[in-house]
């Protein structure tokens, strides 16, 4: 749907095919009554004339409809000029009654399509609100987003990210929330919302992460799940001070990012783990910063599990950082653009679960000057 951190629609057939399957109502009549004209009367080809309005309801409005059955039964009239003994009546009688109901049909499914495309209407506004643009560029740090939905038809999901540029330099959050449906948004909107209010005041990232680790146990004790003991999410949050050389980074039971820096790629796995959202009563509130090198020139890949849990057809996983080390020279909105393609391909066109993602990379003081000046 957009090209920068929102929701990708997938490909829609191409106008030649769309185009025939709105004519397929026409081509089904033409051929019945060609048939009916041209074989002898016991086979009786014109038996399939109510076919065509019935085809014509899941694809035609109301009135072409009625206008398709109307043309069928002037057909048939003319066909008992040629075989007076065809059961015209009878065969009459049905592209009548199959042409209103046909009629019917039709208008219920546009009063359903109608109303789909209003909920989708709510549904990209609700998640725009929810991952909202990011900034391309923040200082000397450029910023991008991908945002992959599984399903054709879903908007918003579980995965989410952020960032704001802040007194203590930029901080970005990604994160998963365990789960699918309303329950899931729900959470994911807690939290986001959490982060864009602390991410300006606390000047700790384990005080932030506390601030969204409260925020996600009261949402979930507040709107109760079925499967409420397991209800949990991963995050990661960085941050990369104003005109520092290093970005520090909270892993809370997420997927490790990928750094990149010149032709070398590495997995910053976290030095020690750090308990994920809503865990803290089972697993103890335990958060550690890693504080890694980011100079001009690195990039950082932050990532949801939808990525590396990508299969293709022989059932292996997505091999993430090898693909990473083929494109270290793409630039942060073209490493995204290619890794959609990338996972799409590598899927066979079709996503298991959702996907967001950001690239992070730290601008050389040149090109800062240049957009500077």
């Amino acid at each position: 749907m957009i090209g920068s951190g929102r929701l990708r629609r997938r490909h829609r057939p191409n106008g030649g095919r769309r185009e025939a399957v709105l004519l397929s109502p026409v081509i089904v009549t033409v051929l019945i009554a060609g048939l009916a004209f041209s074989t002898p009367r016991e086979i009786a080809f014109s038996r399939l004339l109510p076919a065509a309005p019935a085809l014509a309801a899941a694809l035609w409005p109301v009135l072409p409809t009625v206008l398709l059955g109307t043309f069928c039964l002037l057909i048939m009239i003319g066909l008992s000029f040629v075989y007076s003994d065809l059961g015209t009546p009878y065969t009459a009688a049905a592209i009548i009654a199959v042409t209103l109901t046909a009629a019917y049909a039709s208008h219920l499914r546009l009063q359903r399509e109608e109303t789909l495309f209003q909920v989708r209407l709510v549904a990209d506004a609700a998640q725009k609100v929810l991952l909202r643009p990011l900034p391309h560029r923040v200082q000397d740090v450029e910023i991008e987003s991908l945002y992959l939905a599984a399903q054709e038809q879903a908007r918003i999901g579980g995965d989410f990210y952020e960032a704001a540029d802040t007194p203590y330099g930029v901080r970005l959050l990604i994160g998963d929330v365990r789960g699918k449906g309303l329950s899931a948004v729900g959470v994911a909107s807690a939290v986001i919302n959490c982060f864009r209010e602390n991410a300006y005041d606390q000047p700790d990232l384990r005080a932030l992460i506390r601030r969204l680790q409260t925020t996600m146990s009261r949402y979930s004790a507040a709107v109760p799940a079925d499967d409420q003991t397991e209800h949990f999410a991963t995050a990661l949050i960085a941050e990369i001070p104003h005109g520092g050389g290093h970005v520090r980074i909270l892993n809370c039971g997420h997927p490790p990012p990928v750094f990149v820096r010149g032709g070398e790629v590495h997995v910053l796995e976290p030095t020690l783990a750090s308990t994920p959202l809503n865990l803290s009563a089972l697993l103890g509130d335990h958060y550690y910063v890693d504080t890694v090198a980011f100079v001009p020139g690195d990039q950082l890949l932050l990532y949801t599990d939808g990525v590396t849990e990508t299969r293709d057809r022989a059932g292996e996983f997505f091999p993430l950082a090898d693909w990473a080390r083929r494109h270290h020279q793409a630039p942060p909105r073209e490493l995204l653009d290619r890794l959609h393609a990338d996972l799409l391909h590598y899927a066979g066109g079709r996503l298991e679960d959702d996907i967001a993602a950001l690239a992070v990379r730290r601008r050389r003081a040149e090109a800062v000057a240049r957009s500077s000046g």
